[in-house]
This record gives structure tokens, sequence and C-alpha cells, in this order.
């Protein structure tokens, strides 16, 4: 799946690039912070990668075939239950006005994370949410 949409992220350019984040994505599901959705034949369709230390989402994907229905949200609201209470929670996707950034930052927006800074990574303009874990 992450070879689908390899092109939404900054970062996994090279096939060097794409094979270390797929060990990332192993090693999370082993210490248990990565959520994975997959289809009724078994196949993975959304991934979201966590940390409790940087509180934070790092990093969540989901199959273009299977956008809009709902995953992304669930995976997210999830991730959040998993969370301390009173701990915020940082996530950074693309800045207003990008059009990667289009359904991400409304999805984000919609939970309840709120804009932040102007940041940069992997070389590429991004914008940090916060969400304020208080339920």
């Amino acid at each position: 799946m992450i070879q689908t949409v390899r092109d939404n992220f900054p970062g996994l350019e090279t096939a060097e690039q794409l094979e270390d984040y797929k060990k990332t994505v192993i090693k999370n599901i082993k210490r248990k912070t990565a959520l994975c959705t997959k289809s009724d034949n078994g196949n993975i369709i959304g991934v979201l990668i966590f940390s409790y230390h940087s509180k934070c989402l790092s990093c969540m994907a989901v199959h273009p075939n299977y956008r809009k229905i709902g995953i992304g949200y669930a995976m997210v609201k999830k991730m959040i239950e998993l969370f301390p209470k009173d701990m915020n929670i940082s996530v950074t996707t693309f800045r207003e006005g990008d059009l990667k950034g289009v359904a991400p930052r409304a999805l984000y927006k919609k939970i309840g994370f709120l804009e932040d800074e102007l940041v940069e990574e992997f070389n590429y303009p991004h914008q940090k949410f916060i969400f304020r874990n208080r339920s």
C-alpha cells in the first residue's frame, strides 16, 4: 500500500527510503504503536503510526480506493483513545493551499486538532496541528 501512496509523502522518493519506511512500520506494529486496517480480503488499506514518547501522530495513509469512507477518521479516533487523558497530541501535515493537504487538514480539524506553527519536514513546508486530549 505504501508504494501506492508514496507520492503523497516527502521522504519516500527512493527505494532505500521506502525500504526504511517499511522497517519502521514493522517495528511500530511490534511495539504496538501502529494501527492497521485491512480490507475484506486481508490487504492492508490503512496504516497510522504514532509515538507516546513524542506525543504525536507520526504518519497516516489510506489506500486511494478506500478513502472517504471513514477509515482515517476511525484510526485517528482510536489512536486518541490510546493516549493518556490530558496529553496533547501533535501531527504535521501539508500547509493550507497545498492540494496534498486538503483532505488531511479537513480530517484533523473535524476531529478537533487546532492549527499551530509552520514547520518544514523533509525539506517540504508543513504545519503542525495540536489535539488537546481532555476527554
